[in-house]
């Protein structure tokens, strides 16, 4: 293209280009723009509940047995601000665009990105409760099929689902699969890096920022401190989003849990979404926040999803009862390698209008394209003669659907 004076809004759009070309987590997740969000002077700190649809229970009988109307909802926080900071003048404004892109844009969005990126995976893979893989072995495409199970069983549609791999796990899974991918031209409405091809139910992706886990350092006979912990509901249909478990029988003062790791209780079995019958294998549920045991062992930690043993949210077979056996998945203080598969709701990501510099006569814009917000403002500096630019972008995420992801978990090389 011949050089010509590049607009904020043009570049702005080849900034969008560039996120969704190097993104391979965000732009798969459910970007569902809220102008809610889009308020003149936007505060970091704001949150939106995000309301799901309701479940119900099915009588058996003419007789007629009423039933609570429950709503889910999660809540979607706005609680981030990034940035990149540039210096370019009017010279490099008459580039070409591509010019422009390839000299300053690409450089700088490509770390944006990463590091939103970085920041989304690194929180949301934690909210992940299921998992498929060994941990002693490298992936495998058993593996993948077994993260698509645990997904339809959850109710997950088959459309839109995704599977971000780690070098290592592409370099497996390649080889396990081997002739068996589609053309990714045949998927892709554009390139995108990190594009491995579609098999198995799942697009693939490789990404260098795809987390590694280690479980807390643990030791003793875990067990559940107390019967009946849960809810059972009934008709009320009561939600609960996660369930504070008493435990003992952990090594005493040395025993530390993590935000991420996943544990399994003696006798509590997962049921199927709808009708509830069990599913033959032991619910997994993740821990929240971390914990560390006191001087005798014992420890109260948060647990998600909540133990539900009746009603229409029902998901296990029963409550946990008393000194049941307590399996956290892994081997204590060993680092794991995760790829995460998904479908497009299980995760949302959000962004807020900042303020458009445009109005006040300023250069720069603020754009909207594809569910993502951004904007660009650049002014002179009188006294040292230079012309300071940033781009910024307000965003927020969280977990609406956390059964419809499936971590797969296995030993780095």
């Amino acid at each position: 293209m011949p050089n010509t004076v590049l607009t904020p809004s043009m570049i702005l759009r080849e900034v969008y280009a560039i996120m969704h070309q190097q993104s391979q987590f965000i732009m798969r997740t459910n970007r569902q723009y809220d102008n809610r969000f889009a308020q003149s002077g936007m505060k970091i700190g704001q949150s939106l509940d995000v309301r799901l649809p309701a479940k119900f229970t099915v009588r058996t009988g003419n007789a007629m047995t009423k039933q609570a109307y429950v709503e889910r909802k999660v809540a979607l926080p706005l609680g981030t601000i990034k940035g990149v900071d540039l210096e370019f003048g009017q010279e490099e404004l008459t580039f070409s665009i591509e010019d422009f892109s390839d000299r300053v844009l690409k450089p700088a969005v490509s770390q944006l990105t990463a590091v939103v990126e970085d920041d989304a995976i690194g929180t949301m893979y934690k909210t992940v409760f299921n998992y498929a893989g060994a941990t002693n072995s490298a992936i495998t495409y058993k593996s993948t099929q077994q993260c698509g199970q645990y997904m339809t069983e959850e109710l997950a549609p088959r459309s839109d689902r995704t599977m971000i791999h780690t070098p290592q796990s592409r370099v497996d899974f390649s080889d396990a699969v081997k002739g068996l991918f589609q053309d990714s031209s045949n998927i892709a409405d554009q390139y995108v890096e990190g594009l491995m091809g579609r098999t198995g139910g799942f697009d693939h992706f490789e990404s260098t920022i795809m987390p590694i886990h280690t479980p807390g350092t643990y030791g003793g006979t875990p067990l559940t401190n107390g019967a009946n912990q849960g809810i059972n509901p009934g008709s009320a249909n009561t939600y609960a989003a996660t369930t504070s478990l008493i435990t003992d029988g952990w090594t005493a003062t040395t025993t530390t849990l993590n935000a991420g790791d996943i544990i399994t209780i003696g006798g509590v079995f997962e049921v199927h979404p709808e009708t509830k019958r069990s599913l033959g294998r032991l619910k997994r549920f993740v821990v929240t926040a971390a914990t560390t045991t006191d001087g005798s062992g014992n420890s109260t930690f948060t647990i998600s999803p909540g133990i539900i043993a009746s009603g229409a949210y029902q998901n296990v077979t029963n409550l946990a009862g008393d000194n049941q056996t307590i399996t956290v998945l892994g081997t204590s203080a060993t680092a794991y390698g995760q790829t995460l598969a998904f479908h497009k709701n299980a995760f949302a990501f959000v962004t807020a209008d900042l303020e458009d510099p445009s109005q006040y006569g300023a250069w720069g814009a603020r754009e909207t394209l594809d569910n993502l917000s951004v904007r660009i403002w650049r002014q002179g500096d009188i006294v040292n003669g230079t012309f300071p630019c940033r781009l910024d972008i307000a965003y927020g995420f969280a977990a609406i659907y956390p059964e419809w992801a499936c971590r797969q978990v296995y030993l780095p090389a």
